[in-house]
């Protein structure tokens, strides 16, 4: 059983709520450790004193806030403290919303809150109803870990979920940050039409298990074939990338034809990868990532240059060891 990472009270009105507050999101990253390149080595890290090169412990830091020129300003833990807000026990909700007002850019971390004990399920349940039937979400703040957060209360299947938010200095705006967005560029209504076109035919019903990561997966996927000295070969596509210009009309009528099969999410994709046993020097020279094979647009290239038949119909694989023979004989001729 989970265990609260926050436990308090939300409050609307004169009604308080003892709940507790859970993570609702874990993360499936592989997570990776450093070491020295060719050894096992363990990379640690260490404070230490930039002038001296001395170790620090960490009682004998104190945080230093930069005021301009070089400068700093010294601040101890003890003096931190003697400014924070306290650790509030009730998340307070000042204001119901429209959930479609708040811009999803404000959004930071989610969290559930659950009823505390016995005696809150009753209140928790009718601020779940309530907040259900009137369709709109709680704005409130609250102080955890010293710091004090803005947050978005919304039911979700009979469950309050809690999003803690940017305050509107963090946000940046696009305006300010961003030189070269298209104010003023105009589209014509044939391209508008084609356009809105594609989108409505890549519209589907929202389900999050239609998406996944990929990218973690083919990590994974690395790491076990490594670990039987396995290669990873991935069968390689060809993608244009002229930077010609596009007839815009013509790609999107592409394009709108070609989401007439459309799957939603990315999880029915193939993952064009596999494995093949490192079984020479260079293969686990790869596998140990000293070495890279070249693309087969390169294979292909160089087999060309090698004058090698039947190259066009080769694979990746194919290309590799045919350039691989050509090269060692053409080696020989030389050394006669």
């Amino acid at each position: 059983m989970a265990r609260a990472i926050w436990t308090g009270s939300v409050s609307f009105g004169l009604v308080n709520v003892p709940v507790g507050l859970f993570s609702a999101t874990q993360d499936h990253e592989v997570h990776f450790h450093q070491f020295e390149k060719g050894t096992s080595n363990r990379i640690r890290y260490q404070r230490v004193n930039e002038q001296t090169g001395d170790e620090v412990a960490y009682k004998d830091i104190v945080k230093g806030a930069e005021v301009g020129d070089g400068d700093y300003v010294m601040l101890t833990q003890e003096e931190l403290e003697s400014v924070e807000p306290g650790r509030s026990r009730t998340i307070d909700i000042t204001d119901f919303v429209d959930a479609a007002e708040i811009d999803p850019t404000y959004y930071q971390k989610s969290y559930y809150l659950a009823p505390s004990d016995d005696t809150a399920k009753k209140p928790y349940a009718l601020l779940v109803q309530a907040m259900e039937q009137a369709e709109r979400i709680g704005v409130a703040t609250f102080v955890m870990r010293g710091k004090q957060y803005l947050a978005a209360i919304r039911p979700h299947d009979g469950v309050l979920v809690l999003e803690t938010m940017y305050f509107a200095d963090e946000v940046r705006d696009p305006g300010k940050e961003i030189d070269n967005l298209p104010t003023r560029t105009k589209v014509s209504k044939k391209d508008l039409d084609m356009a809105v076109s594609l989108v409505t035919s890549l519209t589907t019903k929202w389900d999050p298990k239609n998406y996944e990561d990929t990218y973690t997966e083919r990590v994974q996927k690395l790491i076990d074939a490594k670990k039987k000295n396995r290669e990873i070969v991935r069968e390689e596509t060809t993608e244009e990338t002229s930077e010609k210009v596009v007839d815009l009309l013509a790609a999107l009528q592409a394009s709108v034809e070609q989401a007439k099969g459309h799957k939603p999410g990315n999880a029915h994709r193939v993952d064009k990868l596999r494995t093949r046993k490192a079984d020479d020097d260079t293969s686990k020279g790869r596998s140990k990532g000293t070495s890279k094979r070249p693309s087969k647009k390169e294979l292909s290239k160089r087999a060309s240059e090698l004058d090698i038949p039947g190259r066009s119909s080769m694979s990746a694989d194919e290309l590799a060891d045919a350039v691989a023979a050509a090269e060692k004989g053409k080696g020989r001729k030389k050394a006669s």
